[in-house]
């Protein structure tokens, strides 16, 4: 907790105050985004011990990402109406818990079953996380670098989940993969109420229920046939009709906002430029990571042999260029504006995608860590980039809904990004038994998967370009203003409370 001593000067007090409520609140969206991919790499060993099908092993991160995909733009709301911090810390306290019975599971339904505690409370945590943020920080320059710190940071919590998940499960357990979160969640549960006050929309208490059910069982119908299609295929009456449920129910959310008295999501905010295409750059940039690392896992450990450890150590670079776009990314959208940097992003990323169609059978380490790294890089811009864009311009009591916007567009692009090219780098390899053509075919499936995560990159390179218009982000400063108070109507920031 910051203490207020007679030597502080205001600047030095507001520059305290800045770090600590952007450190405390980043941590627990690093948190979230770290558990959905820390367990990718030891999915086989959790598998062994605890007596799941192979087919059925996805739905440990399915598990996960069905409820907080899901149920994002409702806690939003929520969050706006009740109490961000309200929401917030409830988030974090189920997060905490679950995470301790994930890690203490002794079957699989007791696994699965906290795992969706994860992805609920995660549902609670981060559009209120990044709604704290936005009313905390007055729009303009101090915004922008919070939202783009808090974006990067989520990107990098997945980036490095593959390293640590690798490491953690070679040298401990893959049990620590879940408790990591344990002691984080704690510390920030604690911290929170001392350093951030409440805030919420003033004399705003309508909720918009049928908009509520009809958006989230959408997504989660979305969410599910994608997820389905994975195991199934895309044919599959399963995953057909999740599909088309999924899509009737949000055509009817959009036409109940148009009548809604109090809309969940009014559509003036989901018609802005900024909001609906920026989001789409989001959803591509993180759909086609995901995949990337997951083609990339699939290269390494069917291709070039690779043990969880190797696996893990073999995406360093890409967590440590994306440590580096993190930090270059508020300079490009200073001199580039935001939609400047997100084309940058796009590109760069786009560019370290289509390096990887040249690996092949042999060790091709280098050209791994050359384009992973590449691509890491351009998409930890991208997400800055984005982040900033999609939230420009908008009062405070829109805050909750564009920073659930936001992370829906993270999740589901986290989400949808694997199944998608999964089926096209393994459709074909379930009839081959000869291992010398499965190799082949394994890694021609790679590529094939490459070359399409690049193209749709492309796509939103070319949408941006045509259609991404509205307001230019103010430079982005490197130094701490000295006003760090709330704008929100009820929007607090306080230090020793």
């Amino acid at each position: 907790m910051a203490t207020v001593r007679p030597t502080d000067s205001p600047a030095q007090l507001a520059g305290s105050r800045y770090w600590l409520i952007l450190v405390l609140l980043c941590a627990a969206q690093f948190m979230v985004a770290l558990d959905f991919s820390i367990v990718s790499v030891v999915l086989p060993t959790i598998g062994g011990e605890l007596g799941f099908a192979v087919s059925d092993l996805q739905w440990v991160v399915t598990a996960f990402a069905l409820p907080c995909g899901g149920f994002l733009l409702l806690f939003g709301r929520l969050g706006d109406l009740l109490g961000r911090r309200r929401i917030f810390l409830a988030g974090l306290a189920l997060f905490t818990l679950t995470s301790l019975l994930g890690g203490l599971a002794t079957s699989p339904w007791m696994l699965l079953a906290a795992r969706a505690g994860q992805g609920l409370g995660a549902a609670m945590i981060v559009p209120s996380g990044m709604a704290l943020i936005t009313t905390s920080f007055p729009e303009g320059p101090q915004r922008d670098r919070a939202l783009g710190v808090n974006g990067a940071l989520i990107s990098l919590g997945f980036t490095s989940g593959v390293v640590l998940g690798g490491v953690i499960g070679e040298a401990l357990d893959w049990r620590w993969t879940m408790l990591i979160n344990v002691p984080l969640g704690a510390l920030v549960l604690v911290a929170t109420p001392l350093l951030i006050g409440e805030s919420r929309n003033a004399g705003d208490t309508s909720l918009d229920v049928p908009g509520a059910i009809t958006v989230t069982g959408g997504l989660l119908a979305v969410i599910f046939g994608v997820a389905s299609a994975e195991k199934d295929g895309w044919a599959a009456p399963t995953t057909l009709v999740a599909l088309v449920v999924g899509v009737l129910l949000l055509a009817a959310f959009l036409a109940i906002e148009k009548r809604a008295r109090a809309p969940l999501a009014p559509l003036h905010v989901l018609r802005r430029p900024t909001v609906g295409w920026g989001n789409l750059g989001g959803l591509i940039t993180f759909s086609m990571i995901t995949a990337t690392v997951f083609l990339m896992t699939l290269y390494m450990q069917r291709v070039l042999a690779f043990n969880p450890l190797q696996t893990g150590l073999s995406f360093a670079s890409l967590g440590l260029a994306a440590v580096v776009g993190g930090a270059a990314a508020p300079r490009l959208v200073k001199s580039l504006q935001g939609r400047g940097a997100l084309v940058v992003g796009l590109v760069v990323q786009g560019i370290g995608t289509g390096i990887l169609f040249w690996l092949s059978s042999s060790d091709s380490t280098v050209l791994l860590l050359v384009g992973t790294g590449i691509a890491g890089f351009g998409h930890m811009v991208a997400v800055v980039a984005y982040s900033i864009v999609a939230t420009s311009g908008l009062p405070n009591e829109e805050q909750g809904l564009a920073s659930g916007l936001i992370t829906t567009s993270q999740l589901v692009g986290l989400t949808v990004g694997i199944p998608v090219l999964s089926s096209i780098a393994t459709g074909g390899l379930t009839s081959i038994t000869d291992d010398a053509t499965r190799l082949t075919a394994t890694l021609d499936g790679i590529q094939a998967g490459v070359l399409t995560a690049a193209a749709v990159i492309a796509f939103g390179v070319l949408t941006t370009l045509l259609f991404l218009r509205g307001r230019k982000s103010e430079p982005v400063v490197l130094a701490v203003p000295a006003d760090t108070r709330a704008s929100d109507s009820e929007s607090e920031a306080t230090v020793g409370r």
